[in-house]
């Protein structure tokens, strides 16, 4: 009876495991992807079946029809001025978006965390109708206590604070952290939902960071609220980010990217408003991305800024794990004589991406990519610089889990006086760093290169 009962629940699990089977040969984005699915789902589905419900199903519907009724009924600000010319070379990017680019932008580069969250702190504590916040990260240290001071401050004031974090990015923080911010009438919620399915969707997760303050003062970047963040915590100290602070019509999308992470959450708007006139000229385009989009949009943004290169491009990520478009653009951007630079770091925070990465770079530098070590400590910032004119500062990292996996936010600006701070910003940085050869990857150790080899066979999830 037992051995009938068992064989049953075999067959029955085999059965699933075909059943499932089908439905990631549908639904997987990539043919490496539907293939490991199909075979450990097949085979071994007593082992595969629950990872897929976690790792392999995407059900963003109600996300995306979300996504498609905001782009339809808010209006884009009215822009007083001409856009930069060089905006043309990124049409792609604003049909990608569904778009435009905007004028009228004042900016200020806030570099490494000291300096960008006494910005941030400062904007925050001067909200006077209506706060909106969202880190991948929170913690409860001294960093995550001075920010939970500053919401509770604005809430008693009668601010409306609205506050996302994520559920895995934020796993360690703790209930009381939360408890009290709530108690003193901050609205705060992780990034889930409602509906039952899409618990099981923790490979998708908000690696945004927006701070909208009146509807007046935007940030983005690469920070997120932690002591690490200001680079107290060895051995990757110190830690070397970038923020952006946006004045201008661009504010007005990253009110709506958070109203509709807000909404899918709690099925409620908070309050978005008006975006006031700024005196600055820089031209700007939000880009957002998610697992949600019908394409690959971080992909193909970086894709496409890339091939927009005719004297450099420079680019920062702490992992590099570049799709195969994103390696053909930087090979093909080499080979038409652009300044291909890639800054990378040279300590490690995830061993798996880290030995990737270092793989990944190897064959760049064999293509021609320029691939440099950040020396001091470890480097966290998501930089790019196109030519003399652009640049962009965001939460997209150059790996599949930007592309594919993540919820992530960038502003792309076209203006010389921007784009010359952060060509400063970017030569201080490549000062501090160490040219890669061959001769790190052909040097290392032969288990260590096999190492590299089998972290490659990761690549979609890293």
């Amino acid at each position: 009876m037992t051995l009938t009962l068992l064989t049953a629940c075999i067959f029955l699990l085999h059965l699933l495991g075909i059943l499932t089977a089908m439905h990631a040969v549908v639904h997987t984005r990539t043919p490496q992807g539907a293939i490991g699915w199909v075979l450990g789902l097949v085979l071994l589905p007593y082992v595969t079946l629950l990872p897929y419900l976690y790792l392999g199903a995407s059900r963003f519907s109600g996300y995306l029809a979300l996504h498609s009724t905001t782009l339809t009924t808010t209006k884009a600000p009215a822009g007083d001025r001409s856009v930069e010319p060089g905006c043309e070379r990124f049409a792609s990017i604003a049909a990608l978006q569904g778009r435009p680019f905007l004028a009228g932008h004042a900016l200020r580069l806030l570099i490494d965390g000291n300096a960008a969250f006494d910005v941030m702190i400062a904007a925050m504590a001067s909200a006077e109708r209506c706060l909106l916040v969202q880190f991948f990260i929170f913690r409860d240290d001294a960093l995550g206590r001075r920010v939970q001071h500053v919401l509770l401050e604005r809430a008693a004031a009668g601010v409306e604070v609205c506050v996302l974090f994520d559920g895995v990015g934020s796993r360690d923080l703790p209930h009381h952290y939360i408890a009290a911010l709530r108690a003193g009438g901050v609205a705060i919620h992780p990034f889930a939902t409602h509906r039952w399915r899409n618990r099981f969707q923790l490979n998708f997760r908000n690696h945004r960071k927006i701070v909208v303050v009146d509807g007046v003062r935007g940030f983005v970047g690469g920070l997120n609220v932690g002591d690490e963040y200001l680079g107290l915590k060895p051995p990757l100290a110190p830690w070397r980010d970038t923020q952006l602070e946006l004045r201008g019509p661009a504010v007005a999308d990253l009110q709506r990217l958070f109203a509709e992470n807000w909404q899918w959450i709690t099925g409620t708007q908070p309050t978005l408003l008006p975006t006031p006139r700024c005196d600055g000229i820089a031209s700007a385009l939000i880009v957002a991305s998610g697992p949600a989009d019908t394409r690959e949009t971080a992909s193909l943004f970086f894709t496409a800024a890339i091939d927009a290169a005719r004297e450099r491009v420079w680019l920062t990520s702490p992992y590099f794990v570049p799709d195969a478009a994103v390696r053909a653009a930087l090979q093909l951007a080499v080979l038409r004589g652009v300044d291909v630079r890639v800054l990378i770091p040279s300590r490690p925070d995830h061993q798996t991406v880290f030995l990737s990465s270092t793989l990944h770079a190897h064959q760049a530098v064999r293509a021609g990519v320029q691939v440099f070590r950040y020396q001091p400590g470890f480097l966290h910032q998501k930089a790019l610089l196109v030519d003399h004119d652009s640049a962009a500062i965001g939460s997209m990292n150059l790996d599949s889990r930007s592309f594919r996996l993540n919820f992530e936010v960038s502003a792309l600006i076209v203006d010389r006086t921007f784009a010359s701070q952060v060509e400063a910003m970017l030569e201080a940085d490549f000062a501090r760093a160490v040219r890669m050869d061959e001769s790190e990857y052909h040097e290392a150790p032969y288990l260590r290169r096999v190492a590299m080899h089998v972290a490659r066979l990761f690549d979609p999830i890293l």
